[in-house]
């Protein structure tokens, strides 16, 4: 039986290393977010969108450990700014 914290394995691409890489669109729904999330994750320098790679339909992709980082960065940049607060 499925618990409300549980996710689905993740809907991306493994290549031969076990990496596994999001587009934009499954990154957004691998973590229950918007598209407009990623992109801003791009904008504010999360994620270097122009050194992503891109798939064979020239949208570019993530790797798993790179969307890890931008949701601690963009945690941290959130515990900042409360302290400051």
């Amino acid at each position: 039986m499925a618990r409300p914290g549980d996710r689905e394995p993740a809907a991306g691409r493994e290549d031969a290393d076990g990496n596994v890489w999001f587009t934009v669109a499954q990154a957004a729904a691998f973590l229950s977010a918007s598209r407009q999330t990623i992109y801003s994750w791009e904008r504010r320098g999360h994620l270097n969108r122009d050194a992503a790679p891109t798939d064979e339909h020239g949208r570019r992709i993530y790797s798993q450990a790179q969307i890890a980082a931008a949701v601690r960065a963009t945690r941290q940049n959130t515990v900042a700014i409360r302290r400051v607060a």
